[in-house]
């Protein structure tokens, strides 16, 4: 249950987007998702889902690792559909007792659906394939404008850095708990929802022990270390733009052009 989750993952390789500079990265991540929210017909959305293609074709990750992280928001996708699909007015093409699907509730309800897909499998495609190290340095480096207005750039980019970590971490640790309450005969499996949610109380009360004794010891760590911010600090590796991250910031923008006309005039 707990494994499936892939969000901050990092998968080894050698390819193309892997040696990216993280700040082109996380532009272009940012890009795709403006694109996304651009797009609104079906010309849009299959340039979003041919981006999407090339870019796990270029990164060499499997497709099982992208679509197991579909599995994580399963449910809040099967939600968006259904409140999307009966809540939409419209021309009814079926009812049935009080609920009613419109051809304009079904058609925003797939766009919906796609949309939130491209969009998780592009948010993960950005951790699979940079380090978080990498991550931390890039929106450090990205941001550093915003130190002008005293915004604590370095912080807040640690910050996340350190929970993106922790997630798989978290993860692990969850399904650790719950295996071996289910070896002492816990039961997780059935009954109803609200039986269901019960029963992970006595998992969750292990997990946030474990995650703060976890979040004591790197604050040890840290201070051991003699961390004290990103004011002073040198980089082993600096970062620096090479012709292939000029190439896919210039793709990045024609497809956010491409997805502003395919909406105006498509």
């Amino acid at each position: 249950m707990f494994t499936k989750i892939t969000l901050g993952q990092y998968y080894p390789a050698d390819s193309f987007v892997h040696r990216l500079d993280p700040r082109t990265k996380l532009a272009v991540t940012l890009l795709y998702i403006v694109s996304l929210f651009v797009a609104n017909g079906i010309v849009g959305y299959a340039l979003g889902a041919a981006w999407m293609a090339a870019a796990v074709i270029l990164s060499t990750v499997p497709l099982g690792y992208m679509f197991r992280g579909l599995r994580g928001i399963l449910f809040l996708l099967l939600i968006s559909v259904a409140f999307n699909m009966f809540l939409t007015p419209g021309e009814v093409i079926l009812s049935f007792w009080v609920l009613q699907i419109t051809r304009e509730g079904l058609l925003q309800a797939l766009r919906m659906a796609i949309r939130l897909t491209l969009l998780v499998m592009g948010s993960s495609l950005l951790t699979f394939t940079t380090t978080p190290t990498a991550l931390t340095d890039g929106m450090e480096q990205g941001l550093g404008f915003l130190k002008v207005f005293r915004f604590p750039v370095h912080e807040i980019a640690m910050m996340m850095s350190i929970a993106l970590r922790f997630i798989p971490i978290l993860m692990e640790e969850a399904d650790k708990i719950r295996k071996a309450q289910m070896a002492r005969g816990a039961d997780f499996e059935s009954g109803g929802l609200i039986s269901r949610a019960k029963a992970l109380i006595p998992l969750l009360v292990p997990l946030f022990v474990s995650a703060f004794r976890r979040a004591s010891d790197l604050a040890l760590a840290m201070e051991a270390r003699c961390y004290h911010g990103g004011d002073g600090r040198t980089r082993m590796k600096p970062l620096k733009y090479q012709r292939a991250d000029y190439l896919v910031y210039a793709a990045a923008f024609l497809l956010l052009i491409a997805m502003i006309f395919s909406r105006r005039f498509v």
